[in-house]
């Protein structure tokens, strides 16, 4: 594993997708998230998990690396232990059986809690149903993705240096206005993908529903475990 931040015991632990992509803050990866958060972190990179092979091949060989990268942050003081990819819902079974300190390993699972979600996704066509039941999403619950070759998505498959921040905002804008008009009763939006809570505040504005991300929940329950 490479650990590319050392911080004092008591910290946020990342497992990290293996990817170069520009992380802007309020991306999960993104130091600059929880410097100004003011919650240290630890990141620890899985070598070898592509995006590509993290979210469309969901490749089983990775569940043991990820295993391990959990139970290294765990055991470097790591008090809440989360991942840089929303697809990871598919094993927060095994994760938090690997270690004793609470494991978030998508947004997803705040689904469950929330009245008459929609979810706006990295790839559709990949979050099959099978993932969403392990991650606990209500049968049914409404999903639309990334418009497939759009700005954000086809840059995060490359694993390219580029990313025009502006289409990558109107590119998840467009996701949630497309969940919306589909599915008017939808109240809540959830934001599947961790490079997605830049655009958090954008999509809130275009579609006048709350929107729920990975980085404002593990905010909320860093607080709570911190009060």
């Amino acid at each position: 594993m490479k650990d590319t931040k050392t911080v004092a015991e008591g910290c946020l632990g990342v497992i990290m997708l293996d990817t170069r992509f520009p992380r802007p803050p309020g991306d999960i990866g993104s130091p600059a998230t929880w410097e100004r958060a003011g919650i240290p972190v630890r990141f620890i990179t899985v070598p070898g998990a592509s995006a590509r092979r993290v979210v469309q091949a969901q490749d089983p060989a990775l569940l043991g690396p990820f295993v391990e990268a959990a139970r290294s942050l765990a055991g470097q003081g790591a008090r809440l232990i989360t991942t840089s990819c929303g697809f990871l819902a598919s094993w927060q079974v095994e994760l938090q059986a690997a270690v004793d300190v609470p494991v978030i390993t998508s947004s997803l699972l705040q689904c469950a809690g929330l009245p008459s979600p929609g979810i706006v996704t990295f790839d559709a066509a990949s979050l099959h149903a099978g993932l969403l039941q392990r991650a606990g999403v209500p049968a049914g619950t409404p999903v639309e993705g990334l418009s497939p070759g759009c700005e954000l998505q086809s840059r995060i498959l490359a694993d390219d240096t580029q990313l025009d921040l502006r289409q990558a905002s109107n590119d998840v804008v467009e996701a949630a206005m497309r969940l919306v008009a589909k599915h008017p009763k939808v109240q809540h939006l959830v934001l599947e993908c961790t490079n997605m809570p830049p655009y958090r505040a954008a999509v809130a504005q275009a579609t006048g529903r709350p929107v729920h991300d990975l980085e404002s929940w593990l905010q909320e329950i860093w607080s709570g475990q911190h009060v």
